[in-house]
């Protein structure tokens, strides 16, 4: 009696069982296309083997058959919920608090009962070759969607030695390593009026990034925002501008709005309904026919308002039914498992498309993305901060963004790729010209991230900037000179 075939070999730190021509197993395994015909090894668990190990080597003919059938079968089932326990190349069995996965540099501090992570680099220079304005003024990093303080990194010192001042960069709820909070199940109908305000909406942002101007013991700061973080930055500047010294946006997610003249067509309008009226008015005062029309037209017209009124006010209805259910479809199963299968089909290709050359995404750049995928509740929080922005009802009340960028007063640099695959860089040349006085810096050969794709680049830049706007009075007046 031939002996059974049965060996076990360790590759990539997971058991894998091989086996021979011998095993009563490889013509089952050969049927079903494994092991023979793809030349490819069947990774098992543990207990798998163990139960082949402990088959009797003498059997009946169909037994065997049988037996290794069933076992396999229990072996595809586990292959593939191994790779169900795996997104984006991350183990999801042993998730862990954020704060186990931190890293030397690592500072936390808590704000409105939410465990914000941040890192803090200050560089103090010499008081002959220090710029005493911008010793004043600490630089807040504000990261991007699906980003976090990682993607800041390789800045961080080149830029606080350029200001001479602190530079904060913070995880916003939802990424890095911010502690991950299920806001939906602490809000009820019965707590509405005075439960705490979401931790993943803008607003909370906004008001956390304030608070780290104070964090900082200082009046105002420069905000330095990439993609979804320029959204905070300019969100912030509004919500209290007196605070914001300069605004930095690199590679901006913001919608740009078509330029209008606004002031000629409002003057020429002006002037056509004042004429309009005065010729109105000596035409009714011959013709009484025509003071009646004018009557029944005041009349047709406040109907049509009150219509439109009713019709608005059905369209408000609607939205707020068509945001709840979307908020509450984002918030089942089936939202988080949706989330769970994007990040793990498009993340690693996200990242790699971020970049004009995605050969240097190396894999220490991947684990610095895919590192907040092994905290508890990642997946949850990223369908709260969803919902949060797509249901977001707080600035109902505000004019929409695009239609106050003319309002920003403090100086703006914009910077982007000219090989953006993600924000198009004729997006930000439209948004230089939304933004009165603002300075545009395209970067040659790059692509959705010049402060990690550029370093040098973005740096001189920056420098380029804050010289020509925070630089001493008598640096600025030899400038102009030469």
């Amino acid at each position: 009696m031939k002996s059974v075939g049965v060996g076990v070999s360790r590759f990539e730190g997971k058991l894998n069982l091989v086996l021979s021509p011998h095993c009563p197993q490889y013509r089952c395994c050969k049927n079903i296309n494994f092991c023979s015909q793809k030349k490819k090894k069947l990774k098992l668990k543990i207990q798998g083997s163990r139960l082949l190990k402990s088959q009797p080597q003498a059997a009946s003919s169909s037994s065997p058959l049988t037996s290794s059938g069933a076992q396999y079968s229990e072996a595809l089932l586990d292959t593939n919920t191994d790779r169900k326990k795996r997104i984006a190349g991350i183990d999801q069995d042993e998730l862990l608090d954020p704060s186990l996965l931190a890293d030397p540099d690592s500072c936390f501090c808590e704000f409105q009962g939410v465990q914000i992570h941040h890192k803090i680099y200050e560089f103090q220079a010499p008081n002959s070759l220090q710029n005493h304005t911008l010793s004043q003024l600490p630089m807040i990093l504000l990261h991007g969607f699906g980003a976090s303080v990682f993607s800041w990194n390789r800045v961080m010192k080149p830029l606080a030695e350029l200001i001479g001042s602190k530079v904060l960069a913070f995880d916003r709820p939802a990424f890095g390593l911010t502690s991950r909070l299920n806001f939906s199940s602490h809000s009820s109908p019965a707590t509405e009026n005075r439960r705490p305000l979401n931790p993943y909406s803008m607003a909370f942002s906004v008001l956390a990034t304030l608070y780290f101007i104070d964090f900082l013991a200082a009046e105002k700061a420069i905000l330095v925002g990439h993609s979804a973080g320029s959204l905070t930055a300019v969100n912030s500047y509004f919500e209290a501008p007196e605070r914001v010294a300069a605004l930095i946006l690199v590679a901006p997610a913001i919608l740009a709005p078509l330029i209008v003249r606004k002031a000629v067509k409002g003057n020429q309008l002006g002037r056509e309904s004042w004429m309009e009226k005065d010729s109105s008015d000596s035409s009714s005062l011959r013709n009484p026919f025509l003071k009646l029309s004018k009557i029944l037209l005041k009349f047709a017209k406040h109907v049509a308002q009150a219509t439109m009124q009713m019709v608005k006010g059905m369209a408000v209805m609607l939205n707020s039914l068509y945001k709840k259910l979307l908020s509450a479809i984002l918030r089942s199963a089936f939202g988080v498992m949706l989330v769970r299968m994007v990040i793990d089909k498009f993340g690693i290709a996200a990242i790699r498309n971020a970049w004009y050359n995605s050969s240097q995404v190396t894999e220490h750049i991947l684990y610095g993305y895919t590192k907040p995928l092994r905290t508890k509740g990642w997946d949850r929080a990223l369908v709260e901060y969803t919902a949060a922005m797509l249901t977001d009802t707080e600035t109902e009340s505000k004019p929409p963004l695009e239609k106050r960028l003319h309002e920003i007063s403090c100086p703006v640099l914009i910077v982007t790729g000219d090989s953006d695959r993600i924000v198009p860089s004729w997006n930000a040349q439209r948004l230089a010209k939304a933004i009165p006085g603002s300075h545009l810096e395209i970067i040659k050969h790059c692509g959705h991230l010049p402060h990690e794709e550029k370093v040098e680049e973005f740096v001189s830049v920056v420098e380029k900037f804050v010289q020509r706007v925070f630089g001493e009075p008598e640096k600025q007046c030899l400038e102009a000179v030469t």
